[in-house]
């Protein structure tokens, strides 16, 4: 984070493009007060769901008044969907993703059934249109499984429309938790428990649970010198979001499995889940 924040001042960048771990980590560094981001305007959020805290940070702390949220695949050029670099609403800039392309179909479809979801109701994200790819090379089994009859490509993420037509992702297909039947969404607990203070991070997923099939689990890393205990994120969830989605089990950590690019491995932290807590 520190040659990223030289690197604004000294150069006067005008943008900046990254993840939102990249992010994260850039506005809770301790120096951080020390530099000068008034030359910043704009940029691109993308690559994994943003926390909302986040992206109000990056345009209230780090000057981006004009960041967008991009969504999209690296099978679909990249992108689908973006939101506006003047859109009106601060609150829609950062819980949505934006609305489609022109020329770009994007729908909510149910995995199971095929059938296309109505207005707020979740399903998997979908698109067709030019920017979609033909295939990958010489796997066609595996393009079949992406790209189904009808043109559509699956992305494999969850995500609702509004009304006005704006996206929100809010998670996997295979991050979805599922605790005695009912659907927990890993992003809308990881909003809510960033807004804790002290917290700089939070990752929540499934733990495999005989009784309940899975139990939430959240990994947390806190800012440099906080102390807190599980039973006090626990009791910031109770009574304000529905008591199966209060994460069963929390650790401390500090850091994430990353790939090369910056996105957190989540598959790795449920295997660690499982090592911890192997009788969930």
């Amino acid at each position: 984070p520190i040659n990223v924040m030289m690197s604004i001042e000294r150069e006067k960048c005008t943008a900046v493009y990254g993840v939102p771990t990249m992010f994260i980590a850039i506005l809770d560094h301790k120096l951080f007060h020390k530099f000068d981001f008034s030359s910043l305007r704009t940029g691109i959020m993308a690559g994994a769901p943003c926390p909302i805290k986040t992206m109000k940070e990056c345009v209230e702390r780090m000057n981006m008044t004009e960041v967008t949220n991009v969504y999209g695949l690296t099978e679909s050029s990249p992108g689908m969907t973006q939101t506006r670099f003047d859109e009106p609403s601060l609150d829609r800039k950062c819980s949505t993703v934006g609305q489609h392309y022109p020329g770009v179909e994007v729908a909510i479809i149910d995995p199971e059934t095929g059938r296309f979801c109505h207005v707020g109701e979740h399903g998997e994200l979908c698109c067709r249109g030019h920017n979609v790819m033909k295939g990958y090379y010489n796997m066609p089994v595996e393009t079949a499984k992406a790209i189904d009859k009808d043109g559509w490509l699956h992305s494999g993420d969850i995500g609702i429309k509004d009304a006005e037509g704006y996206f929100a992702v809010t998670g996997r297909l295979k991050d979805m938790i599922i605790r005695g039947g009912e659907n927990i969404y890993p992003k809308e607990v990881e909003d809510f428990i960033h807004h804790m203070s002290g917290v700089q991070d939070v990752q929540v997923v499934g733990v495999p649970s005989e009784k309940y099939g899975e139990q939430p689990a959240a990994f947390l890393i806190l800012k440099p010198g906080v102390i807190m205990t599980p039973e006090d994120v626990q009791d910031h969830c109770r009574g304000q979001i529905a008591f199966y989605k209060i994460p069963k089990y929390v650790r401390f950590i500090d850091e994430y499995p990353l790939t090369a690019s910056g996105k957190i491995m989540k598959f790795k932290l449920r295997d660690l889940a499982t090592q911890l807590w192997p009788d969930a």
